[in-house]
Formats: C-alpha cells, sequence, structure tokens
C-alpha cells in the first residue's frame, strides 16, 4: 500500500536538510554524553573535597554507597526519562516533547554545578537530586532523536543518518575529558594552597577552593550546547510519517516535508485511512507480540547487555587508568592534578578508541548491515575481555601498552558494534505508532544494564583490587557473548523502507516467507510478522 508522503521521504535525495537535521539531534546526544561521562572525571575530586578524615594522612575518598549514587544516579533518571517521553512521542508526536528534554538538562545541569548544603552528605544528595533529573531529561533524547531521524531519512542511507546522530555520543565523552581537563589545568595554573589543611569539612574546603569552583564549573558547562540546540529544535517540522499515519493529516505532512525538504510529495488522502485501519493495534495487544515481540525482546536483551559492559568500562576509567600506567599513582598528588590526569587519560582513550568506532559505524552500516556488525562487536568485545581478564596480573604488571591497546580496542569495537546497532535498530524495526515508545523500552533496558555496571560492577573494581578488575572483566565477556546469541533474535533492515521492515505496507517483508493458503495467516521467517493475508483482508 504505497502512501505518496512515505515513498517520497524514502527515496528523497540527501540534501542539507537531513544534515541538519542530524546535526540537531546530534547536539542532544553530544550533551548528554557530557553530562553522563563528566562525572566520572570528578567523582575522586568530590571525595578529597567534601570526605577528608581529619589529621588522616590519606586523600578524601568517596564511602562506596556515595560513589555509586553520585555516578549512577543519572542512570537512574534516564531510564524513567526514556519511558516517559518515549511514550509520550508516540501519544503527542515527536516535536511537541523534543524541546522540553533540552529545557529539563538545561536547568539541571545549572542547578548539579550550584549543589548546595551545610554537610558532605547535604551536598552530594543536592547533586544526586538534580543529577536524577538531568537523566531524566537525557532520556527523552534517546527515543526521540533515533525516531525523528529515521523518519526524516530516506531509505537508502537511514542507518548512516541514525548512526551519525548516535555518534555525537562519542563527541561528548571526548568533550567530557578534553573540557575537565583543559579547566582543571586552567584552576590548577592559579591554584597554590596546600592538599588539606585544618581539621573540618569548611577549612578543607577552603584550603581548595579553586578544585570546588572547577568540578562546579565543569558539570554546569553542560548546560551550554544544550541552550545553543534549542532554537534549531522548535523550528523542526513534526516529521511527516507521524502527521500522516498518527494524525492523519497527509496534507499539512505534504506540506511540512515540501519546507525543508526538496521534494514533491501529493497528499495521497485516499489511502490513509486504509493504511490507519490495518495498523491501529497497540503496544499490549496480541497483534503486536504476534508481528513484534521477538523484535522487541532481541533489540531490549541486547542493549541490556551491551550496556552493562560499556557503561562499567566508562565509569571505571578513573580506576583502570591507574593500573594501566596511564595515571601517575602518587598518594600525595594535588586534587587538582588529579583530575587533569584523570580527564587527560579519558580524553586520549576516547580520541584513539571509542571516537573511531562511531563513524567506522556510519561509513560502514549501509554496507555491512546492522546484524553483521552488531555481531562482531560482541564477539570481539567478549574476546578482548577475556584476554584482559585471563592476562591481568601479566598486562598490569610487564606489558601496560599492550594492556591499554586492548583496553582500547574493547572500545572501538563496542561503538563499531553493538553500541551503535542497538541504537538504531529498535528505530526501524517497529510500526510507526509505537515506534518511540519501543525505542524508549529498548533504550531503558540498556540502562537497566547500565546501571548494573554502575552500582555493581563498580563495586568489584572501585578498590582498585586487582583480583576483582580481573573477575568483573570475566564477567563482561561472559557478559557480551551472550549479546552476541541474543543478536539472532533480531534482523537486517538496510535498504528498506520502514514501512516494509515493519510490516505495515500491508506486503510480505524480509526473503524467505512461509505462505499459507487463503483464509489463513501468511509468516515471515526472517521478520517474526503476523499479517493478514489479502484474501483476509478483502472478507
Amino acid at each position: 500500500m504505497a502512501i505518496a508522503v512515505l515513498d517520497a521521504l524514502d527515496n528523497a535525495r540527501t540534501q542539507w536538510y537531513h544534515v541538519t537535521a542530524i546535526m540537531i539531534a546530534g547536539m542532544g546526544f553530544f550533551t548528554d554524553a557530557y553530562d553522563l561521562f563528566c562525572i566520572s572525571t570528578i567523582s575522586k575530586l568530590l571525595g578529597r573535597l567534601y570526605f577528608y578524615q581529619p589529621g588522616s594522612q590519606k586523600p578524601g575518598k568517596l564511602p562506596k554507597n556515595v560513589n555509586n549514587f553520585v555516578t549512577g544516579v543519572a542512570l537512574v533518571g534516564t531510564l524513567a526519562g526514556q519511558l516517559f517521553f518515549g511514550w509520550l512521542g508516540d501519544k503527542l508526536g515527536r516535536k511537541k516533547v523534543y524541546g522540553v528534554t533540552l529545557v529539563l538538562m538545561v536547568i539541571c545541569a545549572i542547578c548539579s554545578g550550584l549543589s548546595f548544603g551545610s554537610s558532605p552528605r547535604a551536598v552530594m544528595g543536592t547533586l544526586c537530586f538534580f543529577r536524577f533529573w538531568l537523566g531524566f531529561g537525557i532520556g527523552g533524547d534517546y527515543p526521540l532523536s533515533a525516531t525523528i531521524m529515521s523518519e526524516y531519512a530516506n531509505k537508502k542511507t537511514r542507518g548512516a543518518f541514525i548512526a551519525a546522530v548516535f555518534a555525537m555520543q562519542g563527541v561528548g565523552i571526548i568533550f567530557a575529558g578534553l573540557v575537565s581537563m583543559v579547566v582543571s589545568k586552567i584552576f590548577l595554573m592559579n591554584d597554590n594552597a596546600p592538599a588539606y589543611k585544618g581539621d573540618d569539612f569548611h577549612n578543607v574546603l577552603s584550603a581548595q577552593p579553586q578544585a570546588d569552583f572547577m568540578w562546579r564549573t565543569v558539570l554546569m558547562l553542560g548546560a551550554l550546547p544544550a541552550i545553543l540546540t534549542f532554537y534549531w529544535r522548535m523550528k523542526m517540522p513534526e516529521t511527516g510519517r507521524y502527521t500522516a499515519l498518527i494524525k492523519g493529516k497527509a496534507d499539512q505532512a505534504a506540506m511540512d516535508m515540501g519546507q525543508v525538504l526538496d521534494i514533491e510529495i501529493d497528499a495521497d488522502r485516499d489511502k490513509l485511512a486504509q493504511f490507519k485501519a490495518a495498523n491501529n493495534y497497540s503496544l499490549l495487544s496480541q497483534e503486536f507480540w504476534a508481528r513484534h515481540g521477538m523484535h522487541l525482546i532481541g533489540t531490549s536483551t541486547t542493549w541490556f547487555l551491551l550496556d552493562i559492559a560499556f557503561y562499567s568500562q566508562n565509569l571505571t576509567q578513573k580506576d583502570i587508568f591507574p593500573a594501566i600506567g596511564l595515571i601517575k599513582k602518587e598518594p600525595q598528588m594535588n586534587a587538582l592534578r588529579e583530575v587533569y590526569e584523570t580527564s587527560r587519560a579519558m580524553f586520549i582513550t576516547a580520541l584513539l578508541g571509542t571516537f573511531p568506532g562511531y563513524w567506522f559505524t556510519v561509513v560502514l552500516i549501509e554496507k555491512l548491515g546492522r546484524f553483521i556488525i552488531q555481531l562482531v562487536g560482541f564477539f570481539m568485545m567478549s574476546m578482548f575481555m577475556l584476554i584482559i581478564g585471563l592476562k591481568y596480573d601479566y598486562l598490569k604488571e610487564e606489558n601496560n601498552r599492550l594492556f591499554a591497546l586492548l583496553y582500547g580496542l574493547t572500545f572501538f569495537f563496542a561503538n563499531f558494534g553493538p553500541n551503535s546497532t542497538t541504537f538504531v535498530l529498535p528505530a526501524e524495526l517497529f510500526p510507526t505508532r509505537v515506534r518511540s515508545t519501543c525505542h524508549a523500552i529498548s533504550a531503558a533496558s540498556g540502562k537497566a544494564g547500565a546501571m548494573i555496571g554502575a552500582f555493581g560492577i563498580q563495586s568489584y573494581t572501585l578498590s582498585g583490587n586487582t583480583k576483582k578488575i580481573r573477575k568483573a572483566m570475566l564477567i563482561l565477556a561472559a557478559t557480551n557473548m551472550i549479546g552476541f546469541f541474543c543478536t539472532f533474535l533480531v534482523s537486517e533492515t538496510k535498504g528498506r523502507s520502514l514501512e516494509e521492515i515493519s510490516g505495515e505496507d500491508g506486503g510480505e517483508s524480509g526473503n524467505q516467507t512461509t505462505s499459507i493458503p487463503a483464509g489463513r495467516l501468511s509468516f515471515s521467517r526472517q521478520q517474526g510478522n503476523r499479517r493478514p493475508s489479502d484474501a483476509v483482508q478483502g472478507q
């Protein structure tokens, strides 16, 4: 059932507004990554400033439970935000909700830097409160950005466009390290105070006021890209697919898309009613689960398993870096110097390991396909983590360069692999009516995995104990291998329209199809979609 507005979008040549949409949506992901990962560069500093024990010769350290909440509470907020805004995006439209997430991110990033309190735990409590709501706003960006980009793109470059939006996460991680490094260096040049003096909370802060300003500055700078993006995000029209298929306004969809894309679109109103009637089923309906249930299980499990490994790696960098010699081991190191060393190591790892993987995916996803990239990524991550786990003592003590190379390669294949494809696939596999919600469920499953990484795996690595780090790597290797096998629950989507993939067009999707006599259902084994045959539709 071809509808002109959808056909025009699927076959539109790549043009400047596609690039603009990538930049607008991508800047949201840049902000997301910066806000989520900059906490890793300053968490040790928070311990030194707020949990120094009077009279102790050792630097202060965040208690385990406080550290877990400071670094992980934004992930809890992200999970809740994904589910809420993903559902809202299907109910109210993508555009109406899109600006709300940015406003929330701006306010909470600024407030995180202004965290206040009369005691260390009060300051940390305020910080956690605002970072939860910061994560809530970040969560909304996941389903909305992916859905908007998938519904704007043409079918030949859709995967590359969605992956390019997500690749801005890599840029955000780089800037989280770079900004922390630059800001700490600036404050470090003007800081002549000793590491600590005095016996109480306020005296410790007065010993290094520059350090207290430093971490607040890093957090508040996360509001800047969101502020710069807001105007352009509000100028974007609603996606043509949502306006036509959900609102039923083909004329409006044609007009909106004609204003931003150089294409001619016929309204084609006559087919919309038939199209909507054939796809008017809810997420909880038996028909949805018959058509798409296996796909939703596949996208959710793979993202869940991937994020256990990915966020464990990113959030525990500050503990891995000393072990592989990327930062110096100096117990009496100045607090700001420690931030500088940690953020520099994070910057180098992201630039050489994390960042290239994202863009390899952008370049190759339409050639290799989502399925192959995800399988290879999971497998290679598992192998590298297995080697690190089995040979940890040797690598740590005798071959730091090889250790750093293997650690960097796990990041590369996470991003040239499931970290990118688990974002792309849920934006393509599901029908327009529930696309944002299904992406949100998949993404929220990922954040559940991220919380296991933040609250669970970090418990193993927080002390820097080599046995615990080795055990964590072996657990993550097994987790990635399970993700490899769960990938077989999803299917390839490259080169086809969204309606063909989801079965909304009423035709058979996939290459291998079993036909059942008239009056019954036809079933596509590859896609797992069940839909009425022509004979049933005609009854």
